[in-house]
């Protein structure tokens, strides 16, 4: 039986990022992977939807050609060529990972991988036969995967999940998408730029319900203006495939939608089931997520679990994270993870990312805070871009001027969130993003605009007088 100090099961971003880590610390390491590595964010999430995306971003771009001088004309989309460049590029990452195990001397078992015992992880492999190895500690990063919600009758066909939805060779004449959060609205910029004709149902008062108020606006401004119907405050009560293939979709409004096709975008499951937990008395909760501790640390010894398997928040950085501070502590190490600065982004058009306090979560904790602002159209370089819509809003603690947080909606948003994630994790006062000089003409001067605001102070907007 072959030993390694350390097994991961599932390849994905936290598990590839914690064998990666292990083996340069100097511990063997395998890596259980039944399906290829990357995960869901690879080769069903992150990288797909960004590959179709930028398809859309520069379909889009053709529409506003005129403005730079460029006069275009008999554009054509053809998806299936999107799709075949979405194929190649996770082919691409898909082998760098390879070669990245591969260079750090870490074993990539494929197969179903489950834990036999303590210390002993199970692999059963495509050719039916089955290997046992051991580990002197174990963690567990197998992922979640879309939920086949029976009431929604999901076909694959007529109705799908994103799964689906990214392997479409012929765009759909109408899509309804149900959910309004990051992964619906992702799909409905995605498939309004391919020439859909979509709708979005959400059952909450409005979609992205997570992010700051006003820059979800912008983005239903766009919606609007690319002919996305969004119905919020409302749910779905019954789903029926008809005769010619089309879907009909009744709502709690009592109002039907039919349409080509209803893609899912809510729910997910997390794939704890058949892995063994069981056997080393790892506590799961009744929707099977692993329970874990600020160390990644599950109820049994020397096993710690990652990523969207522990329900938290799932996303592909997290889990990496996650993965790095597992490997500490199952190396000997005692580190704990932060969840205060994560930053997240939405790939809508324009896009949205934020990260720490937005002011209404500040407010509730009962911080007294200043909001800084400054709007993409007195950009110079947004204006050049012809990018003009939205805003970098930044929270600082009014006490201390610390940053707290921001919210940026426009162009490059989930580019520009980094340099206030890092302001934030350097505990940071809004004055140090003020005073950098920040390069002209350059986007990331809107943050630096948006910090001199929070004191009245920005340049390029009329502000407080003192």
């Amino acid at each position: 039986m072959k030993e390694f100090d350390l097994v991961v099961i599932g390849g994905g971003p936290g598990g590839y990022t914690a064998a990666i880590r292990a083996a340069q610390k100097g511990a063997t390491v395998g890596l259980v992977e039944k399906d290829r590595v990357g995960g869901t964010c690879l080769n069903r999430g992150c990288i797909p939807t960004k590959a179709l995306y930028y398809s859309a971003k520069n379909l889009l771009a053709t529409e506003k050609a005129e403005k730079f001088g460029i006069k275009i004309s008999g554009v054509e989309f053809n998806i299936a060529e999107a799709v075949r460049r979405k194929n190649d590029v996770v082919a691409k990452l898909v082998g760098g990972i390879e070669q990245l195990l591969k260079a750090n001397r870490i074993e990539l078992i494929r197969g179903n991988g489950s834990i036999e015992a303590e210390g002993k992880v199970k692999v059963e492999k495509e050719d039916g036969s089955t290997e046992v190895v051991g580990a002197k500690s174990i963690i567990i990063a197998t992922g979640s995967e879309p939920a086949l919600i029976p009431a929604f009758k999901i076909d694959g066909t007529n109705v799908i999940t994103s799964t689906e939805a990214l392997e479409l060779n012929r765009v759909p004449e109408s899509l309804l998408i149900i959910g309004g959060g990051v992964m619906g609205c992702e799909f409905a910029n995605i498939f309004s730029a391919f020439g859909s004709s979509v709708k979005i149902v959400e059952i909450l008062p409005r979609i992205l319900s997570t992010e700051d108020p006003q820059a979800v606006r912008v983005v239903e401004r766009a919606f609007k203006k690319r002919g996305v119907e969004v119905f919020t405050g409302i749910g779905v009560e019954e789903i029926n495939i008809v005769e010619d293939g089309r879907v009909e979709t009744r709502l709690t409004d009592g109002r039907t939608i039919t349409t080509e096709k209803v893609l899912v975008t809510i729910g997910r499951s997390f794939n704890s089931s058949g892995i063994g937990l069981e056997s080393v008395g790892v506590k799961t909760d009744d929707k099977g997520r692993i329970e874990v501790d600020s160390r990644m640390q599950t109820t049994a010894k020397g096993v710690y679990a990652i990523g969207d398997v522990t329900g938290g928040m799932l996303l592909a950085h997290v889990a990496a994270k996650e993965g790095l501070v597992a490997v500490e502590n199952a190396l000997g190490g005692t580190e704990e993870m932060d969840y205060s600065v994560i930053p997240a982004g939405i790939f809508t058009e324009p896009e949205i990312a934020s990260v720490g306090m937005r002011e209404k979560e500040a407010k509730e904790k009962e911080l007294e805070v200043k909001v800084g602002r400054f709007p993409y159209a007195a950009s110079g370089k947004a204006l050049t871009m012809e990018e003009p819509d939205g805003f970098v809003q930044i929270v600082a603690d009014a006490s201390t001027d610390k940053v707290l947080g921001a919210t940026i909606v426009g162009a490059h948003a989930t580019d520009l969130i980094g340099e206030v994630a890092i302001a934030i994790r350097q505990g940071a006062k809004v004055t140090d993003i003020a005073d950098t000089v920040h390069a002209h003409p350059t986007l990331p001067e809107l943050v630096m605009e948006a910090a001199e605001d929070v004191h009245g102070m920005a340049i390029h907007k009329a502000g407080r007088r003192k």
